[in-house]
């Protein structure tokens, strides 16, 4: 990171931003073109890997690209503002951004698709423990990113 006084390193500040997105933005590679998908996300992290969970179609170009090509890029911020200056130049933002790479793939095991599920609604609705209709279970796909790199910026 060249702005290292904008650094977060602190997992439970990192947490905290990540509490308050609303969209992580999974950017595929597809044959050389960019793919990029706004997605409802949860996450879980232990021992300070995070693994984000999103759900989805069970068809479909992202469906497809996790198969084949399952690294990817992610993207989320919050508490943006603009600051204004008097000059174009003066202008600033102030931002909490997290960026990063991993390896996104499908979950199958029903207990870990509920799982993913509950931490997607979570972090939409602050509730974690819900109950999902078997039909329902049985017609969506859950999918997880373990991260292999994150960096947490801030400007405030």
């Amino acid at each position: 990171m060249r702005r290292k006084d904008r650094e977060v390193t602190d997992l439970n500040k990192i947490c905290d931003i990540l509490d308050r997105c609303h969209c992580c933005r999974v950017g595929f590679n597809d044959q050389g073109q960019v793919y990029i998908v706004p997605l409802n996300f949860g996450y879980v992290q232990s021992e300070g890997k995070f693994t984000f969970y999103f759900h989805g179609a069970q068809a479909g170009r992202k469906y497809d690209l996790i198969q084949s090509s399952p690294t990817v890029g992610f993207e989320l911020d919050t508490d943006y503002k603009l600051n204004e200056g008097d000059m174009a130049c003066d202008y600033s933002a102030r931002f909490q951004s997290i960026i990063g790479t991993g390896v996104i793939s499908m979950v199958t095991e029903r207990e870990q698709k509920i799982a993913g599920l509950n931490h997607v609604m979570k972090q939409s609705t602050g509730k974690g423990d819900w109950q999902y209709d078997e039909r329902m279970l049985n017609a969506v796909a859950v999918f997880k990113l373990e991260v292999t790199e994150l960096a947490c910026k801030e400007h405030l």
